[in-house]
């Protein structure tokens, strides 16, 4: 029963990925094909601002990935490895509260479906209610902005993405900058690889408020189309995402980059244990599912809690969790997800 479950909801994904990419194909993303094909065409000139070296708490840090486990350590939970980040880290001293998707598509995520300014009071109110579930630790707002989709058509270099134009990850910063949030970038490979795509995004990621996501959904090793099939990234493929982040830190001494990996089956992730920690990176394995609250509670357990990396995420849908489960009237509560173990440190709303 269980796998039947896991298969009609794998089965639903796939099903409502399509009818998203349709609808970009036909509207806005054919005006930005040309310019958002061509990145290296124009750049942005970014001013780096080089913070201050700052050194670590360890016992303070120890303090803190504890709460997160209740104050009670499992077999799996704290994980195992004796890696402390470099100073100046968020995790796990902050909880971040993120609004995923995309500007030029309502159908992506809460952040193209409102006007910026409503959008920015309500990612604020959500900011809020977790600081009142959670007093002990601060909140930090975050702009998770979808800056390479998979799309449904190969385009122009057959890869099945669609890239975006640097002046919408500009608008990402901008609106960031105006409730003091920090930033993900997202990546959806399609046919493209990491090594292909991370690199174009260097000029960002040498900011020090701008970190890294990577979406294995989309990640179409075996040549199929985005949407056929839930893709896959090995640990090699997030091991080399994680240091070419490092190196940045180390060259350009930044505090350390959040890595968030999107997880929602066994497949999505091959070789956990794999995964490298390095001091100048954190590494987020974010349970982004959706359904009804006890589909996404055994998901998280099975997936995240179940393959532990280092810190955890939790996506919450303001529709998709609704609409497959019709008796739900909202997504589940921060009350409902700091229950989980180990809590969530990263939250995200689509």
């Amino acid at each position: 029963m269980n796998f039947l479950k896991q298969r009609i909801a794998v089965v639903f994904h796939i099903s409502l990925f399509l009818l998203l990419t349709a609808c970009n194909n036909t509207g806005s993303a054919k005006k930005t094909q040309k310019s958002s094909e061509d990145t290296t065409a124009k750049t942005t000139q970014v001013k780096i601002d080089t913070p201050k070296p700052v050194i670590l708490d360890t016992n303070r840090y120890k303090a803190a990935v504890m709460r997160l486990c209740h104050d009670s350590a499992s077999a799996k939970w704290p994980v195992k490895k004796d890696v402390f980040p470099l100073g100046g880290a968020l995790l796990p001293f902050n909880r971040i509260v993120a609004y995923y998707g995309n500007f030029y598509s309502k159908r992506m995520g809460i952040l193209g479906e409102l006007p910026p300014d409503e959008m920015l009071k309500k990612l604020m109110g959500e900011v809020k209610k977790w600081k009142e579930a959670d007093s002990t630790t601060p909140v930090i707002p975050a702009i998770h902005y979808i800056c390479v989709t998979a799309q449904g058509q190969p385009g122009k270099a057959g890869k099945y993405i669609l890239r975006m134009p640097f002046k919408e990850i500009d608008k990402a910063i901008e609106l960031a900058k105006q409730i003091n949030a920090v930033v993900f970038l997202d990546v959806q490979t399609g046919q493209s690889t990491l090594k292909e795509e991370i690199p174009l995004l260097e000029q960002y990621l040498k900011m020090p408020n701008v970190h890294m996501a990577i979406d294995p959904e989309f990640s179409m090793k075996t040549g199929k189309k985005p949407g056929s099939i839930i893709g896959t990234f090995d640990a090699e493929d997030i091991n080399y995402v994680s240091e070419y982040l490092a190196k940045l830190v180390r060259d350009y001494k930044l505090p350390p980059k959040i890595l968030c990996v999107h997880r929602f089956t066994f497949g999505m992730v091959t070789n956990y244990e794999k995964i490298k920690l390095r001091p100048e990176v954190q590494t987020v394995m974010d349970m982004d599912g959706w359904g009804f609250p006890a589909k996404k509670v055994t998901t998280y357990r099975q997936t995240v809690f179940g393959d532990p990396v280092q810190f955890t995420g939790f996506k919450l849908f303001y529709k998709n969790d609704i609409l497959t489960a019709p008796w739900n009237k909202a997504p589940m509560t921060p009350q409902e997800v700091l229950k989980l173990y180990p809590k969530p440190i990263y939250i995200q709303y689509q």
